[in-house]
Protein backbone atom coordinates (compact mmCIF):
# COMPACT_ATOMS: atom_id res chain seq x y z
CA UNK A 1 0.00 0.00 0.00
CA UNK A 2 2.84 2.33 0.88
CA UNK A 3 4.81 1.51 -2.48
CA UNK A 4 2.61 3.78 -4.70
CA UNK A 5 4.29 6.45 -6.40
CA UNK A 6 3.17 9.62 -5.01
CA UNK A 7 1.08 11.38 -7.21
CA UNK A 8 -2.07 13.96 -6.58
CA UNK A 9 -4.60 13.42 -8.76
CA UNK A 10 -6.82 15.84 -9.96
CA UNK A 11 -10.40 16.53 -10.85
CA UNK A 12 -12.57 19.21 -11.31
CA UNK A 13 -13.95 19.23 -7.69
CA UNK A 14 -11.86 17.30 -5.86
CA UNK A 15 -7.91 15.99 -5.29
CA UNK A 16 -6.99 12.63 -4.41
CA UNK A 17 -4.08 12.92 -2.07
CA UNK A 18 -1.71 10.25 -0.88
CA UNK A 19 -2.70 9.44 2.59
CA UNK A 20 1.09 9.72 3.96
CA UNK A 21 1.16 13.25 2.93
CA UNK A 22 -1.65 14.88 4.90
CA UNK A 23 -2.04 15.81 8.55
CA UNK A 24 -4.61 14.83 10.84
CA UNK A 25 -7.27 17.26 11.68
CA UNK A 26 -9.52 15.49 14.11
CA UNK A 27 -9.03 11.71 15.77
CA UNK A 28 -11.38 10.12 13.95
CA UNK A 29 -9.01 11.73 10.57
CA UNK A 30 -5.97 10.34 12.29
CA UNK A 31 -7.00 6.50 12.22
CA UNK A 32 -8.32 6.63 9.34
CA UNK A 33 -5.54 8.14 7.45
CA UNK A 34 -2.87 6.07 9.39
CA UNK A 35 -4.45 3.38 7.49
CA UNK A 36 -5.64 4.81 4.34
CA UNK A 37 -3.77 4.56 0.90
CA UNK A 38 -5.43 7.45 -0.68
CA UNK A 39 -7.87 10.53 0.35
CA UNK A 40 -10.44 12.36 -1.15
CA UNK A 41 -9.91 16.09 -0.74
CA UNK A 42 -12.50 18.76 -1.83
CA UNK A 43 -10.22 21.68 -3.82
CA UNK A 44 -12.95 24.52 -2.33
CA UNK A 45 -11.87 24.42 1.30
CA UNK A 46 -9.71 21.34 1.53
CA UNK A 47 -11.76 18.89 3.40
CA UNK A 48 -11.28 15.52 3.91
CA UNK A 49 -14.21 13.75 1.96
CA UNK A 50 -13.15 9.92 2.41
CA UNK A 51 -10.41 7.21 2.90
CA UNK A 52 -9.82 4.80 0.66
CA UNK A 53 -9.43 1.71 2.58
CA UNK A 54 -8.01 -1.96 2.23
CA UNK A 55 -11.78 -3.11 2.97
CA UNK A 56 -13.26 0.33 0.54
CA UNK A 57 -14.30 3.70 0.74
CA UNK A 58 -14.78 5.58 4.47
CA UNK A 59 -16.79 8.90 4.02
CA UNK A 60 -15.33 11.23 6.50
CA UNK A 61 -17.91 13.88 6.11
CA UNK A 62 -22.27 12.86 5.75
CA UNK A 63 -23.64 12.86 2.52
CA UNK A 64 -20.34 11.90 1.09
CA UNK A 65 -22.61 10.37 -2.09
CA UNK A 66 -23.92 13.68 -2.59
CA UNK A 67 -20.59 15.70 -2.57
CA UNK A 68 -20.41 17.49 -6.20
CA UNK A 69 -17.68 15.63 -8.64
CA UNK A 70 -17.75 12.52 -6.32
CA UNK A 71 -18.13 10.03 -9.38
CA UNK A 72 -15.75 11.55 -11.31
CA UNK A 73 -12.66 11.46 -8.51
CA UNK A 74 -14.23 7.69 -7.81
CA UNK A 75 -13.64 6.72 -11.44
CA UNK A 76 -9.89 8.64 -11.43
CA UNK A 77 -9.74 6.39 -8.08
CA UNK A 78 -10.83 2.87 -9.58
CA UNK A 79 -8.39 3.53 -13.13
CA UNK A 80 -5.41 3.98 -10.49
CA UNK A 81 -2.01 5.20 -11.43
CA UNK A 82 -0.68 6.43 -14.55
CA UNK A 83 1.28 3.99 -16.20
CA UNK A 84 4.85 3.27 -15.84
CA UNK A 85 7.33 6.40 -17.15
CA UNK A 86 4.19 8.17 -17.44
CA UNK A 87 6.38 10.88 -16.46
CA UNK A 88 7.73 11.25 -20.01
CA UNK A 89 4.67 11.50 -22.08
CA UNK A 90 2.74 14.59 -22.53
CA UNK A 91 0.23 15.11 -19.46
CA UNK A 92 -3.57 15.77 -20.42
CA UNK A 93 -4.82 19.26 -18.11
CA UNK A 94 -8.81 18.82 -16.91
CA UNK A 95 -11.15 21.49 -18.51
CA UNK A 96 -11.67 25.07 -17.40
CA UNK A 97 -14.90 24.35 -15.64
CA UNK A 98 -16.57 27.14 -13.15
CA UNK A 99 -14.00 29.79 -14.14
CA UNK A 100 -17.00 32.12 -15.02
CA UNK A 101 -18.30 31.37 -11.60
CA UNK A 102 -14.79 32.16 -9.64
CA UNK A 103 -14.18 35.29 -11.49
CA UNK A 104 -17.61 37.05 -11.30
CA UNK A 105 -16.79 36.60 -7.60
CA UNK A 106 -14.19 39.50 -8.45
CA UNK A 107 -16.27 41.45 -11.16
CA UNK A 108 -14.09 40.45 -13.72
CA UNK A 109 -14.73 38.69 -17.05
CA UNK A 110 -12.10 36.42 -18.79
CA UNK A 111 -11.86 37.51 -22.28
CA UNK A 112 -11.70 41.38 -20.75
CA UNK A 113 -9.04 40.72 -18.34
CA UNK A 114 -7.45 38.03 -21.01
CA UNK A 115 -6.97 40.62 -23.78
CA UNK A 116 -6.16 43.93 -21.47
CA UNK A 117 -2.94 41.19 -19.50
CA UNK A 118 -1.89 39.29 -22.47
CA UNK A 119 -2.76 36.50 -19.81
CA UNK A 120 -3.81 33.00 -20.92
CA UNK A 121 -5.80 30.69 -19.78
CA UNK A 122 -4.04 27.87 -17.71
CA UNK A 123 -5.77 23.98 -17.27
CA UNK A 124 -4.84 22.40 -14.17
CA UNK A 125 -2.76 18.91 -14.86
CA UNK A 126 -4.93 15.78 -14.66
CA UNK A 127 -1.99 14.53 -12.13
CA UNK A 128 1.28 16.03 -10.32
CA UNK A 129 4.15 14.52 -9.14
CA UNK A 130 5.36 14.89 -5.47
CA UNK A 131 8.53 16.94 -5.54
CA UNK A 132 9.47 16.87 -1.91
CA UNK A 133 8.17 19.37 0.71
CA UNK A 134 8.44 23.59 0.39
CA UNK A 135 10.18 25.69 2.79
CA UNK A 136 6.78 25.62 5.32
CA UNK A 137 6.85 21.80 4.83
CA UNK A 138 3.91 21.76 2.69
CA UNK A 139 3.91 19.04 -0.03
CA UNK A 140 5.37 20.53 -3.36
CA UNK A 141 3.30 19.70 -6.41
CA UNK A 142 4.56 19.54 -10.30
CA UNK A 143 4.55 18.23 -13.12
CA UNK A 144 6.70 15.05 -13.49
CA UNK A 145 8.82 16.91 -16.25
CA UNK A 146 9.50 20.35 -13.86
CA UNK A 147 9.86 17.62 -10.76
CA UNK A 148 12.77 16.24 -12.07
CA UNK A 149 14.15 19.57 -13.29
CA UNK A 150 14.01 21.01 -9.98
CA UNK A 151 15.81 18.91 -8.36
CA UNK A 152 18.50 18.58 -10.77
CA UNK A 153 18.92 22.70 -10.79
CA UNK A 154 18.75 22.61 -6.90
CA UNK A 155 21.55 19.74 -6.87
CA UNK A 156 23.60 22.00 -9.11
CA UNK A 157 23.30 25.45 -7.10
CA UNK A 158 24.06 22.80 -3.71
CA UNK A 159 27.40 22.36 -5.87
CA UNK A 160 28.10 26.07 -6.45
CA UNK A 161 27.35 26.50 -2.69
CA UNK A 162 23.92 27.58 -3.56
CA UNK A 163 21.09 26.70 -1.74
CA UNK A 164 17.87 27.08 -3.39
CA UNK A 165 14.05 26.35 -1.57
CA UNK A 166 10.91 26.15 -2.96
CA UNK A 167 8.22 28.72 -1.83
CA UNK A 168 5.10 27.23 -3.82
CA UNK A 169 4.61 25.43 -6.44
CA UNK A 170 0.92 23.82 -8.26
CA UNK A 171 -1.87 25.76 -7.27
CA UNK A 172 -5.41 24.77 -8.18
CA UNK A 173 -7.75 27.73 -9.39
CA UNK A 174 -10.11 27.58 -6.09
CA UNK A 175 -6.88 28.34 -4.75
CA UNK A 176 -6.07 31.37 -6.68
CA UNK A 177 -9.41 32.25 -5.63
CA UNK A 178 -8.78 31.67 -1.84
CA UNK A 179 -5.58 34.46 -2.51
CA UNK A 180 -8.29 36.94 -3.18
CA UNK A 181 -10.66 36.53 -0.84
CA UNK A 182 -8.71 36.93 1.90
CA UNK A 183 -6.60 39.59 0.88
CA UNK A 184 -10.14 41.31 0.04
CA UNK A 185 -11.09 40.30 3.14
CA UNK A 186 -8.02 42.33 4.50
CA UNK A 187 -9.28 45.25 2.96
CA UNK A 188 -7.38 45.28 -0.54
CA UNK A 189 -9.40 46.30 -3.52
CA UNK A 190 -8.88 43.47 -6.38
CA UNK A 191 -7.19 45.56 -9.05
CA UNK A 192 -4.47 46.17 -6.43
CA UNK A 193 -4.23 42.09 -5.66
CA UNK A 194 -4.06 41.95 -9.85
CA UNK A 195 -1.09 43.93 -9.81
CA UNK A 196 0.85 40.96 -7.74
CA UNK A 197 -1.36 37.73 -8.38
CA UNK A 198 -2.97 36.79 -11.50
CA UNK A 199 -6.86 36.13 -11.80
CA UNK A 200 -7.92 32.95 -10.83
CA UNK A 201 -7.80 30.33 -14.11
CA UNK A 202 -4.72 32.44 -15.33
CA UNK A 203 -1.99 31.40 -13.12
CA UNK A 204 0.92 29.91 -14.34
CA UNK A 205 1.11 27.79 -11.12
CA UNK A 206 -1.90 25.87 -12.09
CA UNK A 207 0.22 24.85 -15.26
CA UNK A 208 2.26 22.81 -12.37
CA UNK A 209 4.97 24.26 -14.28
CA UNK A 210 5.62 27.49 -12.10
CA UNK A 211 7.78 27.99 -9.56
CA UNK A 212 8.64 29.93 -6.43
CA UNK A 213 11.67 29.98 -5.39
CA UNK A 214 14.31 31.47 -1.95
CA UNK A 215 17.12 30.86 -0.25
CA UNK A 216 17.53 30.92 3.87
CA UNK A 217 17.66 33.85 5.42
CA UNK A 218 14.99 35.87 2.79
CA UNK A 219 11.80 36.41 3.45
CA UNK A 220 9.45 34.36 0.60
CA UNK A 221 8.25 36.18 -2.16
CA UNK A 222 10.09 39.38 -1.72
CA UNK A 223 11.73 41.74 -4.38
CA UNK A 224 15.02 41.44 -1.86
CA UNK A 225 15.48 38.05 -3.77
CA UNK A 226 17.02 39.68 -6.46
CA UNK A 227 19.83 40.74 -4.89
CA UNK A 228 20.99 37.66 -3.82
CA UNK A 229 23.33 35.11 -4.92
CA UNK A 230 20.59 32.57 -5.38
CA UNK A 231 18.95 35.09 -7.71
CA UNK A 232 22.63 35.59 -9.65
CA UNK A 233 22.88 31.90 -9.75
CA UNK A 234 19.56 31.07 -11.36
CA UNK A 235 19.62 34.46 -13.96
CA UNK A 236 23.12 32.94 -15.13
CA UNK A 237 21.70 28.61 -14.97
CA UNK A 238 17.88 28.44 -14.65
CA UNK A 239 17.93 28.70 -18.42
CA UNK A 240 19.96 25.38 -18.85
CA UNK A 241 17.65 23.75 -16.43
CA UNK A 242 14.86 24.87 -19.00
CA UNK A 243 13.56 27.77 -16.05
CA UNK A 244 12.71 31.38 -17.16
CA UNK A 245 12.23 34.27 -15.09
CA UNK A 246 8.06 34.79 -15.97
CA UNK A 247 8.00 38.48 -14.78
CA UNK A 248 11.09 40.77 -15.43
CA UNK A 249 10.66 44.11 -14.59
CA UNK A 250 8.22 46.13 -17.74
CA UNK A 251 6.71 43.10 -18.27
CA UNK A 252 3.27 43.06 -21.04
CA UNK A 253 0.95 41.62 -18.69
CA UNK A 254 1.42 44.53 -15.86
CA UNK A 255 2.22 42.18 -12.86
CA UNK A 256 4.94 43.97 -10.43
CA UNK A 257 8.57 42.42 -11.04
CA UNK A 258 8.85 38.66 -9.77
CA UNK A 259 12.54 37.73 -9.54
CA UNK A 260 10.91 34.01 -6.97
CA UNK A 261 8.59 33.27 -9.78
CA UNK A 262 10.19 30.64 -12.32
CA UNK A 263 8.51 28.32 -15.29
CA UNK A 264 9.81 25.60 -16.27
CA UNK A 265 9.75 25.57 -20.13
CA UNK A 266 11.63 22.43 -20.90
CA UNK A 267 15.33 21.80 -21.87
Amino acid sequence: MRGAPDILFNTAEIELWPARLLRARANRDARALSRARRVLRRKRDGRYLAAELPEGLLPLVPRLPREPGLDEALDVLEAGLPPRHAGLAPVATLALTRLEERLSVLGLDADAYSERTGLALVAEPEWLAFAGSDRFRRPLWLRADAARAWHLMQAHALRDGIVLESISGYRSHDYQLGIFERKRALGQDVDDILAVNAAPGFSEHHSGRALDIGTPGEPAAEASFEKTGAHAWLSANAGGHGFILSYPRDNPHGIVHEPWHWRYDGP
